[in-house]
């Protein structure tokens, strides 16, 4: 059995445990999503969604966390799996809740331990974006869109800061209508 298939498996057996009736979690679960915006050499590493939703759309490496990991555990696991890149985490950069779908994104700042990357099983292609490169009209999802523009004026300024925001989505939107969105409650720290 192909090995997306399996963590595909193992993903939705954990939503079957987390969401059935017997769970304390089902009436109140979150889905916290962690990922890494790694800049090597003036550049940010995308990956190329090679699963729905969004399939074919440029995205940071990120997921689910997963039950007995840290956020910046996770973070650091789905770049390994989405990139085939080793990290070490920097600092936090950004927290943006998305409360239509129930998610809450933790993205990190992160460097490669070694300029190697390659797609995992979840990418059809990863690759290093200058500023000017950056596919804005070909991300995937609004939180990804939300955090290179932040991550673009700190450069701008000189230095990155954390960031707390909201994310409204439009009720009726797909996760690829990345403009489909306004960003309140911004807390730059």
């Amino acid at each position: 059995m192909p090995s997306y298939l399996l963590i595909l498996i193992y993903r939705i057996s954990i939503f079957i445990d987390l969401f059935s009736k017997s769970s304390p979690l089902s009436f109140n679960y979150k889905l916290q999503v962690v990922g890494c915006l790694i800049e090597h050499d003036n550049k940010i590493l995308l990956c190329k969604r090679k699963i729905q939703p969004s399939y074919g759309l440029w995205t940071l490496p990120a997921g689910y966390m997963e039950i007995g990991e840290s956020a910046a555990e996770g973070a650091s696991r789905e770049t390994q799996e989405e990139a085939n890149a080793e990290v070490e985490i920097l600092a936090p950069f950004a927290q943006l809740d998305i409360p239509l779908i129930g998610q809450t994104y933790v993205i990190f700042l992160a460097k490669l331990k070694t300029p190697h990357f390659s797609p995992g099983v979840e990418s059809s292609e990863c690759r290093l974006f200058t500023y000017d490169e950056l596919p804005f009209d070909s991300l995937a999802f609004s939180s990804m869109l939300v955090t290179l523009k932040l991550y673009l004026e700190d450069i701008k300024v000189g230095r990155p800061k954390f960031h707390y925001g909201v994310i409204n989505k439009r009720p009726g939107t797909s996760p690829s209508e990345i403009n489909a969105y306004t960003l309140d409650h911004h807390m730059p720290s």
